[in-house]
């Protein structure tokens, strides 16, 4: 809202801050370094991105810089936290949540990303080298994570003063629409970005990025119309994001048609599963849990269903591609694994701050707004001063 409006900038911006001191420092080498034995972690050769400079990475043919994809990496552990940021809007002590950055990116992110994206030759993570679970750009890692963690934060938090009461609308629709676009071209560097080259894999995701995206914005809006009589501008940015979380793990392994029938189910279903915080009772103030963990789910399970080869040699095909139920089944425990890992995870993390150093604020700090309280700063003036600036 209006007057927590920077505070939630702040945090955004913190975690940028913290969490690439974390990765400069150790968090790279725990996600990205040599396989510590066990599948599951990184060991700490890298600290502070030791043997990094001048090596690289990939392929034969398409070799790029180490320090090009540890930025290009860093970039996802950002938004991955930040993302959370939205779950606890307007209620979450401003250094509670920098201690929270600095231990969750620590515990729970990088083994994750450990888990799914670092690749070793048969010797890396136990989803992508060992029960060989497809995740092209980080359904797994970065939706889901942030879906179940974003839960988890909601429950221990609790609700904001005025939950189901008041309206408790975004206060500037077209700064949603705004970012919303940003978000739109930025996920084609995060999607195409992660075939790291600049071939017809990453045209593949490219493409399939803009189809999914496009078609759930509709099917968004469209649910909307059917449901309440009016299609909204919040309706088609939210639309768009869960598109574009949806089609994140599977850009690579579907071919335009799958892309385009995986968006289509996206925008009905995750406009449909934000309205289960009001039934369950979990604020979930941006709607992390029922755009990005719920579209994170859909675009893992999409790819044990309707991924093909003629779209990825490297990936496999789905169960409607003749390819039976061994990928589904894969794509499926690789989701339970990570909901509950960083749900509990994040549960346990979060309890600790708050029994300790408190995590939420105090309640006339909350109705005061954050910005106020913490910043010492207003995003807008709403006093009627004129002279004020």
């Amino acid at each position: 809202r209006a007057k927590s409006t920077l505070n939630m900038m702040m945090m955004s911006f913190a975690a940028m801050g913290v969490t690439t001191i974390i990765w400069v420092l150790y968090g790279y080498s725990l996600a990205f370094g040599p396989d510590a034995g066990n599948g599951l972690i990184g060991d700490l050769s890298n600290l502070g991105l030791q043997g990094t400079i001048d090596q690289v990475v990939g392929g034969e043919g398409h070799q790029i810089p180490t320090l090009a994809f540890v930025m290009f990496q860093l970039t996802f552990a950002i938004i991955t936290v930040a993302l959370l940021s939205g779950a606890i809007a307007d209620r979450a002590r401003f250094t509670a949540w920098i201690i929270f950055v600095a231990v969750w990116i620590t515990l729970v992110y990088a083994p994750i990303a450990h888990w799914g994206f670092a690749s070793q030759g048969g010797n890396g993570g136990w989803m992508i080298d060992r029960l060989g679970s497809l995740d092209f750009a980080g359904g797994t890692v970065v939706e889901m994570n942030s879906g179940a963690a974003a839960l988890a934060l909601a429950i221990v938090l609790g609700r904001r003063e005025g939950f189901k009461r008041d309206a408790m609308r975004p206060h500037n629709i077209p700064f949603i629409l705004l970012g919303a676009g940003l978000l739109w071209f930025g996920w084609f560097g995060f999607n195409a970005g992660s075939a790291l080259s600049a071939g017809s894999l990453a045209a593949t995701a490219m493409i399939n990025t803009q189809i999914a995206t496009a078609a759930a914005a509709m099917t968004w809006v469209a649910y909307e119309k059917k449901r309440d009589g009016k299609a909204t501008t919040l309706g088609v940015a939210s639309g768009a994001v869960a598109g574009a979380v949806a089609i994140t793990p599977a850009c690579g392994y579907l071919n335009p048609l799958g892309a385009l029938l995986l968006g289509l189910i996206a925008g009905v279903v995750s406009a449909w599963a934000v309205t289960r915080k009001y039934k369950f009772g979990y604020d979930d103030s941006l709607d992390v849990v029922g755009v990005h963990g719920v579209g994170g789910i859909l675009g893992m399970i999409s790819i044990g269903l309707i991924a093909t080869v003629t779209a990825n040699e490297a990936g496999a095909n789905g169960l409607f591609f003749s390819g039976g139920t061994t990928q589904l089944n894969r794509q499926l425990i690789a989701v339970v694994v990570v909901a509950l890992f960083s749900f509990a995870a994040t549960w346990l993390i979060a309890n600790v701050i708050q029994k300790t150093i408190g995590f939420r604020v105090y309640r006339d700090d909350e109705l005061t707004g954050l910005d106020t309280t913490f910043h010492a700063e207003s995003a807008y003036d709403i006093t009627g001063n004129s002279n004020r600036y």
